[in-house]
């Protein structure tokens, strides 16, 4: 599937442009609020990229923050075009919370996705059946149904297509032995994980029971890279949140990321442990 450019994608390059623009003039956005006379929400919601932004609103931040490229304020001029609009996981909203929405504008746009779950195969990397057996205890079919219908688009958008981000999954051995669904569907889920290793753009590794205690050892995490901005963390199991600016936080997650992609298995080494935990399963 292509990754079509979805407004989330426009109003996220308007946040970056005018930020830089802004702080460039060296102005606060305070500053720049009382400039316009506008509110300080407004502008900070605007560099958030959580609101859509007229041409009308960006020509006047354009002419305060004297930006003359002309090629750039055509760029921008059409980013706020196609800062309108609903984004795919729109018809979604039944079934999810802002901060899960907000991150999935980030994921969108994410050259790269690195990703660590010390319990379960992560997201992007669940089997229909796993992905329902996990929510079986917490919600309703129904329900379940509708979320594993947005994982399932999710993992089209981010794994598929001509370009898709490069991605990076770091399962803990635990997550192959845990039968989600039971013998069957854990059958089913681990011989998927097989078949991503060889896809391109897909890394998967696992961390066997033998390494020691790391800085996420009980917690999951997702970092984003991106060719235009700073990383991003997401923490799911800390209320979803998408943290962008404690660099200091972001870094130890990197390092971290780092350092288990050094000490999991990969390549053959992991597609070996992962076809005897499979073969070991009793699905008579």
């Amino acid at each position: 599937m292509a990754r079509e450019i979805d407004p989330s994608l426009n109003r996220r390059r308007l946040r970056i442009e005018l930020r830089k623009a802004r702080e460039a003039k060296g102005q606060t956005q305070t500053e720049a609020a009382q400039a316009l006379d506008w509110s300080l929400s407004k502008i900070m919601r605007i560099e958030a990229g959580t609101v859509s932004i007229s041409v009308t609103d960006l020509r006047a931040l354009v002419q305060l923050y004297g930006l003359t490229d002309e090629q750039l304020k055509t760029e921008l001029e059409e980013a706020a075009r196609g800062s309108r609009g609903l984004s795919w996981w729109t018809k979604f909203n039944d079934v999810l919370d802002p901060a899960f929405r907000q991150y999935l504008g980030y994921e969108s746009a994410a050259a790269s996705i690195r990703t660590y779950h010390p319990i379960v195969v992560p997201g992007l990397l669940q089997t229909e059946d796993y992905a329902m057996a996990m929510l079986a205890p917490r919600v309703d079919e129904a329900r379940a149904r509708r979320i594993v219908e947005l994982r399932t688009e999710r993992q089209e958008r981010a794994l598929e297509g001509d370009t898709p981000p490069w991605t990076f999954f770091v399962l803990d051995e635990a997550a192959l032995h845990r039968q989600v669904g039971g013998p069957r569907v854990q059958r089913g889920q681990l011989q998927h994980l097989i078949d991503m290793v060889g896809r391109p753009r897909v890394s998967v590794y696992v961390l066997p029971f033998t390494a020691s205690a790391h800085y996420a050892t009980l917690s999951s995490f997702i970092l984003l890279g991106f060719t235009d901005d700073e990383d991003l963390l997401y923490l799911e199991a800390q209320g979803n949140q998408s943290i962008r600016d404690d660099h200091e936080l972001i870094v130890r997650y990197q390092e971290c990321f780092e350092s288990l992609r050094e000490i999991a298995f990969s390549g053959d080494q992991a597609v070996d442990l992962i076809s005897k935990t499979r073969d070991g399963l009793d699905t008579s």
